[in-house]
């Protein structure tokens, strides 16, 4: 049932709609109460939290005032530097002044969101930037997440809050980082410790609230631990009502085209609801037509594990006003290779593919990029003049005894029909459908290289970021590098899955209000996270910066349907100080 209760805003401060409640959603509903207004947030789950929830809850922002206060050096310029250098593939895609608001107002929101109590930040240690050889990039600094927060502050809305399947709520990033992240859902102490064991898209797959309760109480961290911290803010503010499984299926326009409320399907029937709309819809992974449009794949090569309520709404709420779209190639949106889940009908991924012991190739055996780096497998993967899909994850058994795969332990035997297995590499590309007597060719150059830490071909191994977020890191001398030697071994054909960040999206400019085709500002439509195009980085990409630039947009916003822009930028400066 929907919940929530409808206060009036404070004189002359207009009532707001925000569609979603996700992150970007919850944190522009509270920059609006807190500026005195009022917002109605209307969600089409049951439950909070939207792909933020399922995420590992990394917000990146350069020269933060966490970082200074763990005494690390950044700058505005070196972020900029660092941006500039990750998205000259295409410039012409990269929106300059929406760049340059981003990047100077991120420190600022970030302050502002924890000077208010939204959230406690603690910085992720000894995680770089992806792109560590870029200039501008920073060995750590960057990430920031929650400090933990226990489950029982939200109350009765614990039980609607989005739990992540996909990481080990409950611990945190020094604690997964230290035993890597697969070790770290299979830890034998896990249930005693943290109340569940966390194989990913192992139970908890329709994303219900997954009660962490030991001893220690309810800790919760990683993406649902930051959306908890800015929930719990969100209802202490009586001028925010949250109504849970309302779809918005129209935008309600005046005779100029402004945008002056929306429509509803709720649980009760079509309901209307008036005021300057925030999309917060986050992307189209679960529309088939929308990620053709966007991606260019078909259901046999794409699955998402984000929510199935990210359906492309906000693109298409925007279209039907005018609303233009940044569309960024395939080949730049930060999708992940991933695999049918081994129950009901969903789709999983975890770091294995990146681990020792395995390695990715395409139809003819051949690998064709660093198969460790998600970057890299999709820009090579979904070249247009070099595509190699199918692809396919092969690994051996030294790998299934160390690290199994998905809600298979280490040592587990896969599921009937769910993996391929033979005793040798050909007979393996057999079942698989490809060159079985170039596949083990592969394998033995790859092994070759692998004894000794290398990669000379592809350069796996070599990104800072994906050794220590997805390696191994007891194994030696690389931990994303092992010999496939040990028989029998085993494959799968792998599905590219989006992790809620589609890249493409609603155009907006740099303080978040949608645009028509000719570039223009709708009146009354406002766009947050990842329901807008990432114009604002372009081709570039890092993890984090879907939900730092979320963040971001949501103060920008909140602070134009406060009240004057600039009169309530300086205002908030100030009380960030």
């Amino acid at each position: 049932m929907a919940e929530g209760i409808r206060t009036e805003s404070s004189e002359g401060a207009e009532h707001v709609v925000v569609v979603g409640a996700g992150l970007s959603g919850l944190a522009t509903a509270l920059g609006v109460a807190l500026r005195g207004g009022s917002a109605t947030v209307l969600e089409a789950a049951d439950l909070v939290g939207g792909a933020a929830a399922y995420s590992g809850g990394q917000v990146w922002s350069g020269a933060n005032h966490v970082a200074e206060r763990n005494g690390i050096k950044d700058s505005l310029e070196l972020t900029e530097q660092y941006i500039r250098a990750i998205a000259h593939d295409s410039p012409e895609l990269l929106d300059e002044a929406a760049m340059k608001r981003w990047i100077e107002t991120s420190p600022e929101a970030m302050k502002y969101w924890e000077e208010t109590g939204a959230i406690q930040w603690a910085m992720i240690p000894g995680l770089a930037d992806y792109h560590n050889e870029a200039e501008g990039a920073l060995p750590e600094g960057r990430y920031l997440t929650n400090a933990v927060i226990d489950g029982s502050v939200l109350g009765s809305w614990r039980e609607r809050l989005r739990y992540s399947p996909y990481f080990p709520v409950g611990q945190t990033y020094d604690e997964m980082l230290g035993k890597g992240r697969r070790a770290s859902y299979v830890e034998e102490d896990a249930p005693a410790k943290h109340g569940h064991v966390g194989l990913p898209a192992f139970g908890l797959a329709d994303g219900s609230h997954g009660k962490n309760e030991s001893e220690d109480g309810d800790p919760l961290t990683f993406g649902t631990g930051v959306v908890a911290s800015f929930l719990a803010r969100v209802i202490a503010e009586p001028s925010i009502e949250i109504l849970l499984e309302h779809r918005v299926s129209e935008l309600l326009t005046d005779s100029s085209g402004a945008v002056i409320g929306v429509e509803a399907e709720s649980p009760a029937g079509p309901v209307q609801f008036r005021g300057p709309v925030v999309l917060a819809t986050s992307t189209y992974d679960w529309d088939p037509e929308l990620v053709r449009e966007m991606l260019g794949m078909d259901p046999e090569d794409f699955g998402s594990v984000a929510p199935e309520t990210l359906r492309g709404d906000g693109i298409r709420l925007a279209r039907a006003v005018g609303g233009d779209i940044t569309k960024i190639p395939p080949t730049a949106v930060p999708i992940l290779p991933g695999w049918r889940s081994q129950v009901g009908t969903g789709y999983g991924y975890g770091p294995e593919y990146a681990m020792p012991h395995s390695m990715i190739v395409d139809a003819r055996g051949n690998r064709y990029c660093n198969d460790s780096y998600w970057v890299d497998i999709v820009a090579k993967t979904l070249n247009p003049d070099d595509r190699h899909l199918p692809f396919f994850l092969v690994w051996d058994d030294q790998h299934r005894q160390k690290y199994g795969l998905a809600a298979t332990p280490p040592g587990g035997e896969y599921p009937d029909g769910w993996v391929d297995s033979a005793p040798s590499l050909k007979d393996l590309g057999q079942k698989l459908g490809i060159d079985g007597d170039q596949l083990a060719r592969t394998a033995e150059r790859f092994s070759e290289n692998a004894r000794k830490g290398e990669d000379p071909d592809f350069g796996r191994g070599t990104v800072t970021y994906v050794n220590k977020f997805a390696g191994d890191p007891a194994n030696k001398p690389s931990p994303v590098l092992g010999e496939i030697a040990q028989g029998p071994f085993h494959g799968l054909r792998l599905k590219f899955v989006g992790t809620g960040i589609g890249s493409s999206g609603v155009r907006i400019d740099g303080d978040g209000r949608a645009l028509d085709g000719q570039r223009n500002p709708i009146e009354g439509l406002y766009v947050v996270g990842s329901a807008a195009g990432m114009s604002t980085t372009g081709t570039g990409y890092n993890s984090g910066i879907a939900l730092g630039r979320g963040l971001t947009l949501a103060y920008l916003v909140a602070n134009q349907l406060s009240g004057s822009r600039d009169a309530a930028s300086a205002d908030l400066r100030e009380a960030v100080r």
